[in-house]
């Protein structure tokens, strides 16, 4: 669940930390205090792009940090499968930091990671039902979505097997598509083909080859330089200049002998000037021999240097080494085999089209079937769903319609479909105008996946909208329902919502310093009671308004027993 939140110069928060407990979390507060603020902030640290426009001041860091605990194992191996390590006290710390540069910091705990990481870790711990979300129940293709997400993993398993075999079959008949040309074009693309093999191979280049000749080439063309530094290191090394370094050693070595012949304790360094005499002669003789290997023979060298254009020209047109020259050569010569065998190949790739159409049908219905499956149960959970929230008559179900084509996601057309009144047909839901039909549609949907998929902890901003009296009673006790399962977070205008809360929060503005700042407090028990007048009353509250907050924060809580 989510323990902690901190926002730091975010739009109108300073710097706020709160804590958040397990159960039903409510947040209430005047219009414009900020609650749109800390939910946006949530929907950052879980993925959404983080806008340098944000910081309240540019020049501090932005930072908005969650604390999760994982304390289910299922939750925690999938977390290890994505690299993804709980501490030792089984915290999660999610953290992202925007600067004045715009330039975004995604961490987990001590790990970088990037944009993507965080929201398929967030995924795993926490859906935020941002405001107006419930605008995406009419766009009819989201219906799919929704139902395969309540299919999980037996559904995810088929539309893979099903994105597959759809691959394959795109390739193939693309593969149809790029041998569809007449017999000439044929013979035309067999003739620039046979020349292109033919430029490859009578070439008979060697792999490898281009290192050699490259090596020799530099050698070769900087010969004149090289010769010229040689020629002064061998006269100041050598033995043709008097005053040269091993002609000096050797006058230096035979006084050295006349001094050893006196003074038997200089033998040692005697021999270590013998040793570097020794030394300087090797390197002498073999320099000798390099000078003599940096004569170059001007056909030689004609030959390299047209060798290597040669090699670079088939570089220019088929790969950039050699080794792409003779992949190429090896694909040139499949197209050519192709080619030869056109209506063979022609009606091999008609067959296996044939092959992968009948499987990716077959594995397309089966898709259907699965789909439809649990559409019946998801449809019989969101119906049951809905009368809890005041639809007495309402009915819900599927619609499933087959597309002409194909597609990765199989061939499915599926929306909801719903009737609200006795003897009314059912229509498609995405031509439900009510917002607060919407709204507590969409809680039915969001409680039933939650109970599928155990999300541990679930946001609701503003699910009230379009909602009040009974039905507004119906929604805070569903609400406070999936809290027993599940840490909900929700932020409500409505005081029936409010009453239901284990936790209340209040959002206030202040004004500190001539700056407005957002804050947000969690309430004492005696504070419920005074915020919830607030939200029944407005600005004057009184004695019966304080008493009608006082029954109704009664009636939640005794409702909370059953």
């Amino acid at each position: 669940m989510l323990l902690n939140l901190h926002i730091k110069n975010i739009a109108l928060i300073d710097d706020i930390d709160i804590g958040f407990e397990d159960g039903l979390n409510i947040l209430t507060g005047e219009t414009g205090a900020g609650k749109s603020i800390i939910i946006g902030s949530l929907g950052i640290c879980l993925g959404e792009r983080f806008n340098k426009e944000l910081l309240r001041n540019d020049e501090e860091d932005g930072l908005i940090e969650l604390i999760f605990e994982v304390d289910r194992e299922d939750i925690k191996d999938r977390l290890l499968e994505m690299e993804i390590y709980p501490d030792e006290d089984n915290q999660l710390l999610i953290s992202r930091r925007v600067n004045k540069s715009g330039r975004t910091i995604n961490r987990i705990n001590d790990m970088s990671v990037t944009q993507t990481k965080i929201k398929e870790t967030a995924g795993l711990l926490i859906d935020l039902h941002a405001q107006h979300e419930q605008q995406t129940l009419l766009k009819k293709n989201k219906h799919l979505e929704i139902l395969d997400k309540f299919g999980n993993e037996e559904i995810a398993v088929c539309k893979s097997e099903v994105a597959s075999l759809y691959t394959q079959y795109q390739d193939i008949r693309k593969k149809l598509a790029d041998m569809d040309i007449s017999a000439d074009e044929r013979m035309k693309k067999k003739d620039f083909i046979t020349y292109r093999i033919n430029e490859i191979e009578s070439a008979a280049i060697k792999d490898g080859e281009d290192i050699g000749l490259e090596a020799y080439y530099k050698k070769a063309v900087n010969s004149k330089d090289i010769l010229s530094a040689a020629d002064e290191i061998y006269r100041i090394t050598g033995y043709d200049d008097t005053k040269s370094a091993a002609n000096e050693i050797a006058r230096a070595l035979v006084a050295m002998k006349r001094i050893v012949e006196l003074d038997g304790d200089l033998s040692d360094s005697y021999n270590i000037l013998s040793d570097i005499d020794g030394l300087l002669n090797d390197f002498n003789r073999d320099f000798s021999e390099y000078m003599k290997s940096m004569e170059f023979d001007e056909a030689e060298f004609k030959q390299v240097e047209d060798r290597l254009n040669l090699i670079n020209s088939l570089k220019s047109k088929y790969g950039s080494d050699i080794k792409d020259i003779f992949s190429c050569l090896e694909d040139l010569k499949k197209e050519y085999d192709e080619l030869n065998r056109y209506e063979e190949r022609l009606a091999e790739l008609k067959g296996n089209l044939k092959d992968v159409e009948l499987k990716l049908i077959e594995k397309s219905d089966k898709l259907t079937d699965i789909r439809k499956k649990y559409a019946v149960k998801l449809c019989k959970m969101i119906e049951e769903s809905l009368k809890e929230l005041n639809f007495m008559t309402v009915s819900f179900d599927m619609s499933f319609e087959k597309q002409s084509g194909f597609s990765e996601n199989g061939n499915d057309e599926a929306f909801f479909i719903i009737s609200t009144n006795v003897g009314e047909p059912m229509k498609p839901l995405y031509e439900i105008a009510s917002g607060g039909e919407l709204s507590r549609v969409m809680l039915a949907v969001k409680s039933c996946l939650a109970n599928e998929d155990d999300t541990p902890t679930l946001i609701f901003d503003e699910i009230d909208v379009g909602i009040s009296g009974k039905t507004a009673v119906k929604v805070a006790e569903k609400m406070s329902l999936i809290s027993r399962n599940h840490q909900v977070i929700c932020i409500t205008h409505l005081p029936q919502i409010a009453a239901m809360a284990d936790y209340h929060y209040v959002i206030e503005k202040e004004v500190e310093n001539n700056k407005t700042i957002t804050k947000i407090r969690k309430l004492k028990k005696s504070e419920e009671i005074d915020e919830l007048a607030r939200i029944i009353g407005g600005d004057e509250i009184t004695e019966a308004i304080k008493q009608s907050a006082l029954e109704m924060k009664g009636l939640a809580e005794r409702t909370k027993l059953y």
